[in-house]
């Protein structure tokens, strides 16, 4: 994967000197030059609106709009009109959260490691219980069958950890609840960039996504609804675009996807994303699965080798991609580290409770240090964060060793 470097900008920074590491992709990822240049190209021509008129130029932007829809239908293997565009997987879950209108008796599963934007919406609306991990970082599925026999109104589901990095067993999971009337929702924020996720066998109602996690531009994000769900889901914003007839006392909706988009879209970020979908589809999503899975395994294992490491969920026979968090034995705050890390050499993680405090808070006492990798990511690259790692425990711990 070192050949497709040179293709993303960002690696060319420099932080004091210090070429510019970046293992935060989990958070957001970097952007190919292909990306930028689409986005570049849309506003640098007639940048209009779409769906707006009927001129040249507004039929030809609307045009490459609604093909970036089908092309994520195509990615995740759904009708054109089940992909709705919203800014970020966060707005996604609530749209569902809020337009099924639930009651606060109707019971909603969670995942314990879910991130807040999969756990909040949910527990503001109605009542929730938790999914549980066992130790090693995998669905308790004994636990989670139990839960189902409670007949939930909707199961949410994280289909990879932001923290962990671990994938469960999704069409298992969706079809369990399925079988029991659940509307299933799932949350694939983590894990679209980097495997394939097919919605073709109908056990998923919902599927959201953000593209700044799959080489995209921020601020767009899809919400998957099967077309039936769409039917039924109440639009929580209202206003232009989104309505095909107004009176002053009454309207009458859009069709799906567009009564859900109100108000002038995100054209470029959507043009953008567009041309990030082609990028991932030429280097092959087998390619990149590959990748994950070998690079996230061998981040484990490097941070295996040191004792003073702490891994949340070290588990290395599970199904597993480029993301590990793990807190460091003697130190609760990791601002400190964070911050040498980046001013000192360069390389760029994250550190804090990663959105999904409750489930760090469950792991360690104090703050977790995530390293996430990504298609211009090396072994190497690994290599290098560890080393710099030990060299700044080795001062702050005053040891004389770091390796087990």
């Amino acid at each position: 994967m070192n050949s497709i470097t040179n293709e993303f900008p960002g690696l060319n920074a420099e932080i004091d000197g210090e070429p510019v590491l970046y293992l935060d992709s989990a958070a957001t990822s970097l952007k190919p030059k292909v990306m930028i240049d689409a986005i570049s190209r849309y506003y640098s021509g007639v940048a209009c609106n779409v769906h707006r008129g009927k001129h040249f130029a507004m039929e030809e932007v609307s045009n490459q709009y609604e093909q970036v829809r089908y092309n994520v239908a195509n990615l995740i293997q759904c009708h054109g009109n089940e992909v709705v565009f919203v800014s970020n997987t966060t707005e996604a879950i609530n749209m569902v959260a809020s337009g099924l209108e639930l009651q606060k008796d109707d019971l909603v599963l969670v995942s314990e490691n879910a991130h807040h934007s999969n756990l909040l919406p949910w527990s503001s609306k109605a009542k929730t219980e938790i999914i549980v991990s066992l130790p090693n970082g995998a669905i308790d599925i004994e636990q989670y069958e139990r839960l189902l026999q409670q007949k939930p109104k909707v199961v949410a589901l994280t289909h990879c950890s932001n923290v962990t990095g671990i994938y469960i067993d999704l069409e298992r999971m969706a079809a369990l609840a399925k079988s029991v009337g659940a509307i299933v929702l799932v949350d694939a924020a983590q894990s679209i960039p980097h495997r394939k996720v097919s919605v073709k066998s109908g056990n998923i109602d919902f599927m959201c996504f953000s593209a700044h996690k799959m080489l995209g531009p921020n601020g767009v994000g899809v919400l998957y609804g099967k077309t039936d769900m769409l039917e039924s889901l109440v639009p929580q914003t209202l206003g232009g675009g989104m309505v095909d007839w107004v009176e002053y006392d009454s309207f009458r909706l859009r069709k799906i996807p567009h009564r859900f988009e109100a108000g002038t879209p995100n054209i470029a970020g959507v043009i953008g994303f567009g041309a990030s979908i082609d990028y991932l589809n030429r280097v092959g999503i087998d390619v990149i699965s590959e990748h994950d899975r070998r690079l996230g395994h061998f981040i484990l294992k490097e941070a295996k080798k040191r004792d003073y490491i702490k891994v949340i969920c070290d588990d290395e026979s599970l199904d597993r991609g480029a993301v590990l968090s793990f807190a460091i034995r003697g130190l609760d705050d990791l601002d400190d580290v964070s911050r040498y890390l980046s001013d000192s050499y360069g390389i760029i993680v994250r550190n804090g409770h990663l959105c999904a405090q409750p489930y760090t808070q469950s792991q360690t006492d104090g703050q977790v240090l995530r390293v996430s990798g990504y298609i211009y990511n090396s072994e190497e690259d690994i290599k290098t964060f560890f080393s710099a790692l030990d060299e700044i425990c080795t001062s702050m711990l005053n040891i004389s060793s770091v390796s087990a």
